[in-house]
This record gives structure tokens, sequence and C-alpha cells, in this order.
């Protein structure tokens, strides 16, 4: 009976052990995730993920934001993604009202601020982080050449910022994009494009990165680089000379968010993996990189954040974004696209 004993010990220790042990790689389940999260952000959310869902291997496809949307239309007939997951809400209404998501409500959703949860019939996306538009400021060309920081919009207009002003693309960046559409919703479409019209004459060139303008200014290549909020706040934390400004007339945004493909054949562990993305824990993860998260109780600001930034986001309608994001680019394309840079062509 002591033998037998033994035995039965040993067999349920080495069980315990077999159940304990991670996942092999060969035997974990490949997700396929478009995102435009920043490249810094892959490593430790995929390893968050892994540790949360340990039957998944996450496979990033990365691009900027309007790539990665265009991309998603341009596949819908051969799908070849999992999920989406740090890509703009608006482009996730758009997948939404062309059928490509998968009705699914994350468990613990109910706990994250109301504009970051998808208020349409068949819930399908969740926010995860919130950015905004703001000005960088290179505060060492504005001495020695006497450039007064701007104060509102209006203010970047002026003769003395001719050809001194980068701006991100909106036709490839969300930022680019959640730019033109906030000024078109805060001045109205007739002032908006006006107002456009005008900054043109100050834009050097139009980027395909949305973080390359502020970098220009911080280099003095420009004297201002538009960007987003916690690009700019960490830019400013290497010791680049630049002031972090949020005009006082209000700025656009967008969110961040995740969803599944309706056409993914692992439904059951995208789920599981939306679950862990709209957790505190994934919040907490999220606050690194982004001053406004979905989870109320997870975010943490900088200490050199631009102040006022969250009060001054305008009422954005994020529906209205996505319904005319196709009009707005194509307009915006045909007045200014002679100063966009285009990103290299893959080799």
């Amino acid at each position: 009976m002591r033998h037998r004993s033994a035995i039965t010990g040993l067999v349920l220790t080495l069980m315990a052990g077999w159940l304990s042990a991670p996942v092999a790689a060969s035997e974990r389940t490949r997700l396929t995730v478009y995102t435009a999260l920043e490249p810094e952000q892959h490593g430790p959310v995929k390893a968050a993920i892994e540790a949360a869902v340990p039957e998944v291997e996450i496979a990033w496809v990365w691009d900027q934001t309007g790539v990665i949307t265009d991309r998603v239309l341009e596949e819908r007939r051969e799908p070849r993604a999992d999920m989406v997951l740090g890509l703009a809400a608006t482009s996730l209404q758009l997948f939404k009202k062309a059928d490509l998501l998968l009705p699914y409500r994350p468990a613990g959703a109910e706990a994250l601020r109301p504009p970051f949860r998808d208020a349409g019939p068949a819930y399908a996306w969740t926010g995860m982080d919130a950015y905004l538009g703001v000005v960088c400021f290179n505060t060492a060309l504005g001495e020695r050449q006497r450039l007064s920081p701007p104060v509102f919009w209006r203010d970047l207009l002026g003769p003395a910022l001719k050809g001194r002003i980068a701006m991100p693309n909106p036709a490839y960046t969300g930022t680019g994009y959640l730019l033109v559409a906030g000024w078109l919703q805060a001045m109205g479409e007739a002032a908006g494009w006006a107002f456009m019209d005008a900054l043109h004459e100050n834009v050097a060139a139009y980027l395909p990165v949305a973080a390359t303008p502020c970098e220009e200014a911080a280099r003095g290549t420009v004297a201002v680089g538009l960007t987003y909020d916690m690009r700019a706040a960490e830019i400013r934390a290497r010791g680049a000379p630049i002031r972090i400004l949020v005009p006082a007339d209000g700025v656009g945004w967008e969110l961040e968010a995740f969803a599944i493909l309706a056409s993914s054949p692992h439904r059951a562990l995208a789920q599981r993996v939306a679950d862990w993305a709209a957790s505190r824990e994934a919040n907490a993860l999220y606050a690194q990189t982004f001053a406004v998260v979905a989870h109320p109780g997870a975010a943490r600001l900088p200490a050199n954040y631009p102040p006022h930034a969250e009060a001054r986001m305008i009422r954005n309608d994020l529906a209205w974004m996505a319904e005319n994001r196709p009009r707005i680019l194509a307009e915006w394309t045909r007045r200014y696209g002679a100063k966009a840079v285009h990103p290299p062509e893959p080799r």
C-alpha cells in the first residue's frame, strides 16, 4: 500500500507539473493582429497578452493608421487578420459598418469610461486610450528668431512661420486625420477649410509618420511640428528644446481601440485576448504610453505632460469622423497633396 501510494503521489506530482508548465511554442495558436501601436509598445503588449492567454502567440502586422485601415477594407474578401488592436476607433466604426467585426462585449467593459465603449447596436469595439493633437514649438529657435509660441490655432498662420511648420499626413496617420477632423468640427467646414488653406502656405511638408513633425521641430529643421500628446511628451523628456502647447480654442482627438474580425477562425481565443485588453491590468500598460486611458483608475500623467490637455479636447463626434473620412481625405489630398511626403515603397 505504501509503494502504491508513493507511485500515486509521483503521478499526481508529474501531472501537476504538466498542467502548470508553460505552453510550448509549437502548441500555441498564432493570432494575426493588425496594429498602429508604436513599435516600442509591441514587445510589452505581446508579452502581457501571452502571459494572460498562454495558448496564444501574437503576430503583429504594423503600419500607420491610414495604411492599416485601407488594408483591412481592401482584404474584406480575403481577410488575413484575427484582430485589430491599437487602431483608431473611427477605423473600427468603418469596419463595423462594412460587417467586418464580430459582435463581442469583453468581460469588464462596463467598468470603462463611456466614450470608450461602443454605443451602437451589436457591440463590436472597445477603446483603449485617447490621443490628442498638440503643437511642438522649438523654444531655442523661438528665442533666436523672435517667434511667439502659438496660443490659438490661428497663431500658426502668421508670415513669420512660412515654410516652418510640419504636420502629419492625414491620409497615412490617425494624428493627421484627427487634426483635420477637429478643425472642421470646431470651426465649421467652410471656416475649417479656409484655415487649412492658410495653414498650407506655412507648411513645409506633410509627413507620413505621426511623430516625425515633432522630431523635426526638436532638431530645429522646422519651428513648429504638430503631433499627438504623449509622443511630444516623450520627445521633450529626452531633453529636446521644445515646448508642448495645447491651443486654447480646442483640439481634435481620437481613441485607440480593439475588435475581433468576424472572419477569424480563432474566435474563442480572440475573445479571451479581448477580455484581457479591456482589463485594468491592460489599461495600466496603456497608461505607460498614453495619458488618457479607458479605465478610470489606471491613468498616470508624466511630469512634463501639458496642462489642461484633456480639458481642451473638443466635443468630438467619432461617428461623423468615420462616416466622412473618405470624403475629407479626398478633398484634403486635392487641396494639399502636392506637399505630402509618401512613405518609401517596401523592398
